[in-house]
């Protein structure tokens, strides 16, 4: 196969189209947003793109059905007045610097063909520790797009993330500046250890307020809660660990 071959499903008939790019990264934020809006909207696959950027494996569905990996964009209708989604998807980014800058620029063209002109990276900023309220920063590619996210809650911090945004989420807003693509990236606060789906609700619930969706968060709840008995199982077996005397830490291994 070339190097990237994108196969179109499908032409659905969308209303002022925005791209919103979920893929694997920090707490796995972008790719439960993503996901999450996939699963809970009404949505169709339209693109899938393959790349040998991606790994030499196929993915195996719930009936042992094997596909080659790919990233695949979804056509999502929201109801009410707001703009429809694409959605970018899938388990993997790029090998190598040169293939994240080819894929960024396969979904973008992908992402044009379907009317887009909007673009929302998702994704995560690590802060080395448990939090409980999660904070959404931003970046931007023009000035005029910061007033309407900051009403919407989100923060924009001078010199943060510290060492800029990398991969496809970066990209977006880079190569999507060069293609006069309004763009920001949305990034909610998280441990960096841990799946995150707090961060990730936190995301999407700024892309409610600016896009002017709706969308259910139960079972974001619920996966959250799973997360905080991983945590809190985490938080006891290091208190019983610092209980042990130094002594007897001596005849331990």
């Amino acid at each position: 196969m070339d190097e990237i071959e994108i196969n179109s499903l499908a032409e659905p008939d969308l209303r002022d189209p925005v791209l919103i790019e979920g893929l694997p990264g920090v707490g796995h934020v972008g790719k439960l947003a993503a996901e999450h809006l996939v699963e809970e909207l009404d949505s169709e696959l339209v693109r899938q793109v393959y790349a040998d950027e991606f790994p030499p494996q196929v993915t195996v569905d719930d009936e042992g059905v094997a596909d080659l990996t790919c990233a695949e964009l979804h056509a999502v209708t929201t109801e009410g007045d707001g703009p429809d989604l694409v959605v970018l998807t899938g388990d993997h980014q790029a090998a190598t610097n040169a293939g994240h800058y080819r894929l960024a620029d396969a979904f973008l063209d992908a992402a044009e063909s379907l009317g887009v002109e909007t673009a929302y990276a998702l994704g995560g900023v690590p802060t080395g520790e448990l939090i409980e309220e999660y904070t959404v920063l931003g970046a931007v590619t023009t000035e005029g797009q910061r007033s309407p996210l900051e009403d919407a809650g989100v923060e924009f911090r001078a010199d943060e993330p510290e060492g800029g945004i990398v991969g496809v989420s970066g990209l977006i807003l880079g190569l999507g500046k060069r293609r006069s693509l309004d763009a920001a990236c949305l990034m909610g606060e998280t441990s960096g250890y841990l799946v995150d789906p707090k961060s990730a609700q936190a995301v999407l619930e700024v892309l409610e307020t600016v896009l002017d969706f709706e969308v259910d968060f139960s079972s974001l709840e619920d996966r959250a809660e799973e997360m905080e008995e991983v945590v809190g199982k985490i938080q006891e077996m290091q208190s019983q660990q610092q209980a042990i005397p130094d002594e007897e830490l001596r005849y331990i291994g």
